[in-house]
């Protein structure tokens, strides 16, 4: 495998990380074309890109509409053969071994340099998980987050996207317009959302999206 002509999205908020990243990989990557994508929403639009195929997805956690693990869940669940590999701020063992456990084909630490951050991305092309030095897995318990990834990933994209609307607090009015359907398309993508997620109402799937935020950590 030569690891060129790729396509390759950096799905990042932040608009300089995004051009260094891009700019310190491009010459390690001969004629690979970037995307870019600076939300939950943005990313799902580009994955939607015709005739195009991706390689490999950089995330970071954190972005506007991902809620903590739920993207990456939702990408390892409608595109199992895409590796995903997170990069973020946080790096407490407990956030990488949950971004392993989701299926993470890697974790990048925002502090790594672009010498270790080339070193990652190729091993993950050639199909090896890459971690940081030193990181140790600890295992993950069937614990209320992995029960509701669970049944997260049982969700359609388009649900999944209703209920990142909903946690925006949007009407089903509003969604509805913003999407293109109808109310009553809404009414029932509701209905399926609450089945699957096991919730009575549109506060309690709110609720639910909230356990897979990242914890907190004390770093000090």
């Amino acid at each position: 495998m030569k690891l060129e002509n790729l396509n390759i999205i950096i799905a990042d908020d932040h608009p300089l990380f995004r051009n260094a990243l891009r700019q310190a990989l491009s010459t390690a990557f001969d004629k690979t074309q970037w995307f870019e994508a600076d939300s939950a929403d943005a990313l799902q639009s580009v994955l939607d890109t015709p005739n195009v195929s991706f390689d490999l997805v950089l995330l970071d956690l954190q972005m506007p509409g991902s809620h903590g693990y739920s993207t990456l869940i939702h990408l390892r669940s409608h595109y199992p053969d895409l590796p995903v590999v997170v990069i973020s701020a946080h790096e407490d063992i407990i956030t990488i071994s949950r971004a392993i456990h989701y299926g993470g084909s890697g974790f990048i630490p925002k502090s790594a340099s672009m010498e270790t951050l080339k070193e990652a991305l190729t091993a993950v092309l050639f199909g090896d998980i890459w971690l940081p030095a030193g990181a140790e897995i600890v295992p993950i318990e069937d614990d209320d987050t992995d029960k509701m990834a669970t049944k997260l990933s049982d969700l359609t994209p388009q649900q999944y996207k209703v209920l990142q609307m909903f946690a925006e607090g949007l009407l089903n009015k509003q969604i509805a317009y913003d999407l293109g359907v109808s109310e009553a398309t809404i009414k029932a993508h509701a209905t399926a959302i609450f089945r699957k997620l096991g919730v009575r109402n549109r506060t309690q799937a709110v609720i639910a999206l909230g356990q897979l935020e990242m914890e907190k950590v004390d770093l000090n």
